[in-house]
């Protein structure tokens, strides 16, 4: 596979077979990954690896303290969309729930599909990107969304799938506590990894891009 069939074909995965992931293919992945660029080689990114019973426990206690009422606090805002973004997202949630046959009085469904993002899609390993305190979020997002990206695309190598999210971090105390990681870090996201479960409706999706000619403007060409 190519860079631009990588590119194409990568989607979000939100279904995964529960087949465990070698460490060694986890290690390769990073390896290529953090050769993703970073303003003056900063590389400001930690990562914590989590696979297993842990993953789960972490999932599952997600999941207690949304059934509890306990708001959300993750440590990057998450942005409220409006107007052209706001329709491309409710787009999103039209096809996944179309696919996977929930409907606007299906409750039950819905909860479900929440769930299912605060426990990792089931994920058999997830990789964790943290921040050190010291550092300026606002200089350092594009080097982590670098890494995310570079991390999908790597995964695709060993016919893995993959999914960046922030679901599974809305809680950061629940994986800084049982992952003993300490508060000077920031947990800002995590991509999912796992191979894809085929027969899984959600994972047909294959979100829809803006023709070039909606977005960009050229200037100095004939």
């Amino acid at each position: 596979m190519n860079i631009a069939e990588a590119l194409c074909s990568r989607k979000s995965i939100r279904g995964y077979r529960p087949d465990p992931i070698p460490r060694n293919t986890l290690k390769e992945i990073l390896d290529i990954a953090t050769r993703a660029p970073s303003g003056e080689n900063a590389q400001p990114w930690e990562l914590v690896v989590i696979a297993g019973d842990m993953l789960h426990t972490i999932g599952q206690t997600n999941i207690e303290k949304l059934n509890s009422g306990i708001l959300p606090h993750p440590e990057v805002n998450m942005p409220l969309y409006k107007d052209t973004y706001k329709r491309r997202q409710v787009d999103l949630a039209i096809q996944l729930f179309q696919l996977m046959g929930i409907t606007r009085e299906d409750k039950a469904g819905r909860l479900d599909w929440l769930q299912r993002g605060f426990r990792f899609f089931d994920a058999p390993a997830a990789v964790f990107i943290l921040l050190d305190g010291s550092l300026d979020m606002t200089h350092t997002l594009v080097d982590i969304g670098t890494l995310a990206q570079s991390i999908c695309l790597a995964a695709l190598h060993h016919d893995l799938g993959s999914c960046i999210q922030q679901q599974g971090v809305f809680y950061p105390d629940v994986v800084r506590e049982l992952a003993g990681i300490p508060q000077s870090k920031r947990v800002l996201l995590c991509v999912t990894l796992g191979y894809p479960d085929n027969d899984f409706p959600a994972n047909q999706v294959q979100s829809v891009r803006e023709p070039i000619e909606h977005i960009s403007t050229w200037i100095g060409f004939d």
